[in-house]
């Protein structure tokens, strides 16, 4: 059974989407991309182990304490999408790395494609695709809006010029 709840973040309300077993998703509200696969399914609006896992997780970074480990993720995508995602989640907090970087990891020619990959992310902040920046160092797309990327980026000690 999916299961989804909101949570009220320091940067605007997130939608959580879970099974039993993994996080499905992790969106701001009205965000490109939000419920992505999920939009016509019965979802109930409760608690589960899972969801409490997860807001264990946001309430820690938001309050720049470590973060306990983090909830099981089952972001749903193509291979080559979860790739990206995967070698995302291997960004600490506090660094970041470009798409060109990535693409360069991922021996894909295409710093377009790494960014399509990005975007499509449909679990903000714990795969961190906010700590993805220009190959100059600036802000580039973010499905929540750049603003929230550049406070998720400053909450971290990294600032952007530009």
């Amino acid at each position: 059974m999916l299961v989804k709840q909101t949570y009220l973040s320091p940067v605007g309300e997130l939608i959580l989407l879970a099974n039993e077993e993994a996080l499905l998703g992790v969106w701001f509200t009205g965000q490109k991309y939000e419920l992505s696969h999920f939009e016509n399914l019965n979802v109930a609006e409760r608690e589960n182990p899972v969801l409490s896992v997860a807001k264990a997780w946001l309430a820690a970074y938001f309050a720049k304490a470590a973060p306990p480990i983090c909830p099981p993720l089952l972001p749903k995508g193509t291979v080559f999408q979860r790739k990206v995602w995967e070698l995302l989640l291997t960004v600490p907090i506090g660094e970041t790395i470009t798409y060109g970087q990535i693409a360069k990891k991922l021996n894909c020619r295409s710093a377009q494609a790494i960014g399509g990959a990005v975007g499509r992310n449909p679990i903000s902040i714990l795969i961190p695709c906010h700590r993805v920046i220009g190959s100059q160092g600036q802000l580039t797309g973010y499905a929540g809006g750049l603003e929230r990327k550049r406070w998720l980026l400053e909450h971290e000690g990294i600032k952007i010029t530009g």
